[in-house]
């Protein structure tokens, strides 16, 4: 079993990159990772996990993707908690509200949440995707830490 578990969806891809580089970033710090997007996710794939990094894009009025707001409904059923987790994701346009209300949710349902999220404004660049890399060494780095 993978102690951090990505979970994402994407629309247009942007969030499928952000997945990949935090993949990346800590798969280069030798942690063990897996990623699926989120409608191929089951519970089983989460429960034993020491960390959750959740992805959504901003959608409509800086909301959650419908299909990342019902995956958080089924492991907030299941009582899934008590683990550090990791919140990104893609905006076009706004102030990242949907991120901070993103991050309370999790910190609500019982998460550890690692900084205040991570958003990329559409596209990521190579910058973003630095970021994206050093956020899953971030997380990685937290698992250690427990």
């Amino acid at each position: 079993m993978p102690d951090i578990v990505i979970v994402y969806w994407s629309g247009t891809g942007n969030t499928e990159m952000m997945a990949n580089a935090i993949r990346e970033g800590i798969e280069q710090e030798g942690g063990n990772v897996s990623l699926k997007p989120v409608e191929e996710i089951s519970l089983d794939d989460v429960k034993d996990a020491k960390a959750l990094v959740l992805g959504s894009p901003s959608m409509g009025a800086e909301e959650l993707a419908e299909e990342m707001d019902e995956f958080l409904k089924r492991i907030e059923d299941a009582k899934v908690r008590d683990k550090i987790a990791g919140a990104f994701g893609s905006y076009d346009w706004g102030d990242g509200e949907w991120m901070g209300d993103f991050v309370d949710r999790l910190e609500k349902d019982g998460f550890n949440v690692i900084g205040d999220g991570l958003i990329v404004n559409l596209t990521p660049d190579e910058e973003g995707l630095e970021k994206c890399r050093e956020y899953g060494k971030k997380i990685l780095e937290e698992i250690r830490k427990s």
